[in-house]
């Protein structure tokens, strides 16, 4: 029996940001790896496993502190190597961008995407030099390297000169709640949260590569009387543009910050919505863009990166650096019902492409091909 060892460090229980993007990808891969005769899980966290579907993994609790980056670093380099060989771990899972320098174990590194070396500026120094450099070293260790969509495998072979064959791509899935929601769970909901009658939603932490401004001047030039701009997600870093932009153009009214939303409430705010506007210059996929669609809503999102991938043929694509486009495309598109309609239906064939039991199994198979090259070097 091969053990795996999976870094999950950045499994949080706190209801916040960081209980967004790559902690549900991390959560809902483990969830859903399967049962395999030849391989044990055992996952190294603060917090422990999510409920299994299939599997049952073994926990190996770390200290508190690394639910801070430094503690979380100082972990992954010192601890964790010494942990993996305590454990008998045949092979380890960075899940987040990083390996242990010293580690001597075949590896896999999952990477999600390099927006820290297109758009540098929109990064905070140390944070930008910290995956720069732990994401440049961990290809180069890993044996494996898993990616979550085809535009960011791209990168990781042009910018890291990667090789291909290394790097697999496994899609995020599409979790069972984000579906159809009746007319009276979305007004319920509607009245609970004083919403408007119409409006446009975007999910996702506050930050500048969410390219916000441009999404509310283009909502300006819209000039949409009867509909309003929800922001629902927690603030990041380098967000008070966003704000001082709301302000310049006196939108104040019609523009509201409800603030991280948590994963049970999350669908009825898709449902809720007429439209999703994802207008970010980078991504590593857009789970957003699928979870709206899952939920009936229409969207529109940017033609950058792996947004294209995410959306196929059932929403609407921009320039992510015109915002008269975007503004356009929201305008004609909330007053066209029966593209609305169409997108809609074709909004939930294309979510349904992307499966959490798919990606779990993927990922296991990732696991299982490393062993098999282990026992042939034997």
């Amino acid at each position: 029996m091969a053990i795996c060892g999976i870094n999950a460090q950045l499994l949080t229980a706190e209801d916040s940001y960081r209980k967004a993007g790559i902690h549900v990808y991390i959560s809902e891969t483990i969830r859903h790896l399967p049962t395999h005769p030849n391989l044990q899980y055992k996952q190294l966290s603060t917090v422990p496993p999510p409920d299994q579907t299939v599997s049952d993994i073994s926990w190996l609790p770390t200290h508190a502190a690394t639910v801070h980056p430094i503690g979380r670093i100082l972990w992954e380099q010192l601890v964790w190597p010494i942990r993996n060989r305590r454990a008998d771990c045949d092979i380890i899972h960075g899940t987040a961008f990083s390996l242990p320098f010293l580690n001597r174990k075949p590896s896999i590194v999952t990477i999600f995407d390099l927006s820290f070396i297109y758009y540098p500026e929109l990064f905070p120094a140390l944070r930008r030099f910290y995956l720069t450099t732990m994401t440049r070293i961990a290809c180069s260790l890993a044996t494996k390297i898993i990616t979550i969509s085809e535009s960011s495998k791209a990168d990781l072979i042009r910018l890291f000169h990667v090789d291909e064959e290394k790097v697999s791509v496994i899609y995020p899935g599409l979790s069972d709640r984000f579906n159809r929601v009746s007319d009276e769970e979305i007004e319920a909901f509607r009245a609970k949260k004083g919403l408007p009658k119409k409006f446009i939603l975007h999910v996702g932490t506050l930050q500048p590569r969410k390219n916000l401004p441009l999404l509310i001047d283009a909502f300006h030039q819209a000039n949409l009387s009867d509909t309003e701009l929800v922001f629902a997600g927690g603030k990041g870093w380098f967000y008070e543009e966003i704000f001082s932009t709301v302000k310049e153009l006196g939108l104040e009214s019609k523009i509201h910050f409800p603030g991280y939303v948590s994963d049970e409430e999350l669908p009825l705010w898709y449902a809720a919505a007429d439209l999703l506007v994802f207008p970010s210059k980078y991504e590593g996929f857009g789970m957003p863009i699928v979870e709206a669609m899952g939920c009936g809503t229409p969207v529109i999102a940017s033609n950058a990166s792996a947004m294209p991938e995410a959306i196929g043929d059932a929403g609407l694509l921009f320039d992510p650096q015109n915002s008269a486009e975007l503004a356009k495309s929201i305008s004609s598109l909330l007053e066209n019902d029966v593209q609305m309609a169409k997108m809609r239906e074709a909004g939930f064939l294309q979510a349904k492409k992307f499966s959490w039991e798919v990606a779990g199994e993927q990922t296991a198979a990732v696991y299982v091909d490393l062993i098999k090259g282990l026992r042939k070097k034997v």
